[in-house]
């Protein structure tokens, strides 16, 4: 990466940053509307607005991404995603930049991406609070110490997320979750002794989690494989400032069996193994493709 991608790299995220600053200010105003106008026409209404400010915001950011970037995109799948579904969306994680990916591919084209958030990303400057305004789901996960010190905390992540996914029902949602958990590097991938090439282990948990707490909305999996070109930096800067040449992104459209979401993950061993199946089988086929797109000598 030489010192122009790096220069160019910081003015993107420059950019980004007053294009938040600047939205943030109608998104604060119209969460603010909300909380005083509380019957429901109002809160739908509402809520489609502030997604529009969001979608406004990721187009902004996805203007300015080309400007420094000037990747060439390679796309493949999204012909097929419609806005009137709700999605789960699964992607390989390897690099910060992984998010912007996945806001470029999706924006306008299915309904907008939510993420589930720590509890504690409330506080991040400007993002923190639009995330809150935005509906995004805070999550608070109880340690096993805690469960054992406070068993009346079990199942209390759960209720909560279940709360906060009730507004999801106003209109279609697009849920994102990364597997893996964390980023892919070498180093992880020999603690784990993971038995794929490209990936980690996926955390069946968390998608088992994710769709229960949906209590069946969710039918549909957008199963997104990114690809960047070997040999090249994984950094958000690199890829703000154009050091890869090329993105492809292959995306699989699958549709979710009923009796994922029906299952207790925690308690119930045979739906705990028929699910690690299922998201086996899956992680299997994405590091196949992985590999077949890796260059061998």
């Amino acid at each position: 990466m030489t010192i122009w991608h790096k220069i160019r790299g910081i003015l993107a995220l420059i950019g980004i940053l007053i294009n938040t600053f600047f939205l943030c200010l109608p998104l604060y105003a119209f969460a603010l509307l909300r909380l005083v106008l509380r019957f429901e026409k109002a809160q739908v209404l509402l809520s489609r607005i502030l997604v529009v400010i969001a979608e406004t915001w990721i187009a902004n950011n996805n203007a300015i991404i080309s400007l420094t970037s000037q990747i060439k995109w390679k796309i493949s799948g999204m012909d097929t995603p419609s806005k009137d579904q709700w999605y789960l969306v699964s992607c390989n994680h390897q690099s910060w930049a992984d998010i912007l990916v996945l806001q470029r591919i999706s924006n306008r084209r299915v309904p907008f991406l939510k993420f589930f958030l720590k509890q504690e990303l409330i506080k991040v400057p400007l993002l923190g609070l639009a995330w809150w305004a935005l509906d995004f789901p805070f999550m608070k996960r109880y340690s096993k110490a805690e469960l054992e010190k406070d068993p009346s905390l079990k199942g209390k992540d759960l209720e909560t997320t279940r709360k906060a996914c009730e507004k999801f029902a106003y209109f279609p949602t697009s849920v994102m979750n990364f597997f893996e958990g964390t980023r892919f590097d070498t180093e992880k991938q020999a603690k784990q002794d993971s038995p794929y090439r490209h990936l980690l282990k996926p955390k069946a948990g968390g998608a088992a989690f994710t769709l229960n707490a949906m209590s069946g909305h969710l039918r549909n999996l957008l199963d997104v494989t990114i690809i960047y070109p070997p040999g090249t930096p994984r950094s958000l800067i690199a890829f703000l400032g154009g050091a890869m040449n090329e993105v492809e992104v292959v995306v699989q459209q699958r549709v979710i069996p009923a009796w994922a979401s029906e299952g207790n993950y925690e308690d119930d061993a045979e739906f705990r193994a028929r699910f690690q199946q299922w998201i086996g089988e899956l992680w299997a086929e994405k590091d196949a493709l992985l590999e077949s797109k890796t260059p061998h000598a």
